[in-house]
This record gives structure tokens, C-alpha cells and sequence, in this order.
């Protein structure tokens, strides 16, 4: 028997009610036959302290030991100002450090998230992605799951109600596992190479 895709859930708010939140459970439901999500915690991170990198934080390491044992990532965040949470930003930036040593390189990953507004977080999710072509993590690109106007979409204990949107999420697992079976049986996997400038400045 083969062993299970493990993904590992992040959810970009810590606020307990969060759409988000239920968004990411939705997606432990909804997760092929053959794949699990595991979600982790981003509560208790603290801020990024570059003098902490060699020597991270219990909970900094912890994460970044989930990540690389993840088969793949799945981002589940809300936009905040134009741009995903600082919340996320940070965790994503503590797990990419020292240079060298980030967790991220070369994981595959898909992106959702629930949004009060009509637009959803469309603008968070493609920061999301430009952050990925540096990290070299390898992105789903379809179905975009942006859930707007989500207040309508989610009972009053936060449970993921509708079914168009449900649909949207199983078909971005489905995706996301195929792309991460593709991914691994790959003879090489891409590796990024350190650009070193010549000269000075």
C-alpha cells in the first residue's frame, strides 16, 4: 500500500472564528482518497528576530520540521491591506531562514481564501504567489479558489455550507495531489542555484 500524500494546512488568520479557518476544515473533509491535510498552528510564532535564525524558537523549529516532512502545503488565507496577513508573512518568512536552509524550496502548494468582500482575496494569493518564485515552491494554478461575499457561504458554527464552493476545494485537492505525485516521480527535482553578483556597489 502506497503511503499518503501528507499535506500540511495553513491557515493565514488566528482569529477562532474565522472563515479561513473553516475553509481549511472544509478541505480536511474533502481531501482524496489517498491524501491527508494536517493543519498546523501559527499562534505562538513570534515576531522575526534575524539574530534568532541559527537558533530559532521552539515553535519556529517545530514548523519548520512539519513543513519538510509535508509532501505539500496548502495556504488558506484571508487579505489584509491589499496583501495576505502578517501573520502569514511572518511564519513563511522564519521558515526560509538562515538563507540556504529554507523549508519551502521545492514543495508543491495550492491557495485558497474566504473574503467578506466580492473580490475574495485574489490580491493576497497573487502575493502569495510571487513569494513562491523566490521560496521555489511550485504552485497549483487551477481552480482558483477565492470564496467571496463568504458570510453567505458558512453556517453560524462556521461549517462550509456551500456546495459550488465545496466542489471548487475538492477539485484543487484533487489537483494538488496529482501535481504532487507528478512532481515526485520527476527524475530531477529543480533545485535553485545561488545568483552571485560580480562587483560591487
Amino acid at each position: 500500500m502506497e503511503k499518503p500524500i501528507r499535506i500540511l494546512g495553513i491557515a493565514g488568520s488566528l482569529r477562532k472564528a474565522s472563515f479561513n479557518r473553516g475553509a481549511l476544515r472544509a478541505a480536511v473533509e474533502l481531501v482524496p482518497e489517498g491524501a491527508m491535510i494536517e493543519i498546523f498552528e501559527l499562534d505562538g510564532i513570534p515576531g522575526f528576530n534575524q539574530d534568532q535564525e541559527q537558533n530559532p524558537p521552539e515553535k519556529v523549529a517545530e514548523f519548520k520540521r512539519k513543513i519538510r516532512e509535508a509532501d505539500a502545503i496548502l495556504f488558506v488565507t484571508p487579505e489584509y491591506n491589499y496583501s495576505v496577513p502578517g501573520v502569514l508573512k511572518n511564519a513563511i518568512d522564519w521558515a526560509s531562514r538562515p538563507y540556504g536552509d529554507s523549508a519551502w524550496n521545492g514543495k508543491p502548494a495550492a491557495i485558497m481564501g474566504a473574503s467578506i468582500g466580492a473580490i475574495a482575496t485574489a490580491r493576497a494569493q497573487y502575493h502569495l504567489r510571487q513569494m513562491m518564485v523566490f521560496l521555489n515552491m511550485f504552485p497549483v494554478n487551477q481552480p482558483e479558489v477565492m470564496i467571496g461575499n463568504c458570510t453567505d457561504k458558512f453556517d453560524e458554527l462556521g461549517k462550509l455550507t456551500d456546495e459550488t464552493t465545496r466542489e471548487y476545494i475538492r477539485k484543487l485537492l484533487e489537483n494538488l495531489v496529482e501535481w504532487t505525485q507528478r512532481l515526485e516521480n520527476e527524475p530531477q527535482k529543480m533545485e535553485r542555484v545561488p545568483i552571485t553578483a560580480s562587483g560591487g556597489e
